[in-house]
């Protein structure tokens, strides 16, 4: 079996209430593409995840945002759930990651309610994206093209719209994390 991510990190960015699924299921598919992957929160210990408005399983943190370097890491992945990216945002060493992170190049999955991260971060003026209907507005007004598709990609940024995205999002993701960093965008 191929394993295009073989010997590439990856962080994935995520805080209590987090939609599990969102955050299980890429995972899954980049650590069986060879990856390692590292979960980042604001907080040690666990965080809660939910499948929709239950609670889900207790997920185990690997490391602090504040105490990441986004040289450490190959790709980013920010999974959704309504709390979670809400959470983050008010957050500045997360919004500082995810900043960073988007203006070296490096690729980024975002999924569901995920780009309000990337809004706060102010990196997607420009960018064609998709995302959960209710965050399309803030993705418009923050200067981003928004499109009503099942995975869209631009220069290295992948994002979809919502659970049932997860196949073609995670499949997309691996190649996009395989090909590695853009042309840094500004």
């Amino acid at each position: 079996m191929s394993k295009p991510l073989q010997d590439r990190t990856v962080a994935i960015l995520a805080t209590d209430g987090v939609e599990q699924i969102e955050l299980t299921e890429p995972r899954k598919a980049v650590e069986e593409a060879g990856a390692t992957v590292r979960l980042l929160s604001i907080k040690a210990g666990e965080i809660q995840g939910m499948h929709h408005d239950r609670p889900g399983d207790r997920l185990k943190v690997d490391g602090l945002v504040a105490d990441a370097s986004i040289d450490e890491f190959d790709a980013l992945i920010l999974p959704g759930g309504v709390a979670n990216p809400d959470t983050l945002r008010m957050d500045a060493a997360a919004v500082a990651f995810v900043r960073d992170f988007a203006r070296s190049g490096k690729p980024i999955g975002v999924i569901c309610h995920g780009p309000w991260v990337l809004i706060e971060a102010d990196v997607v003026r420009g960018r064609r994206m998709t995302s959960w209907p209710s965050v399309r507005t803030d993705l418009r007004n923050a200067g981003a093209e928004v499109v009503d598709e099942e995975v869209v990609t631009d220069k290295g940024l992948v994002s979809s719209r919502k659970p049932d995205d997860l196949p073609a999002f995670c499949r997309k993701i691996v190649e996009e994390f395989a090909e590695g960093r853009h042309a840094p965008q500004h």
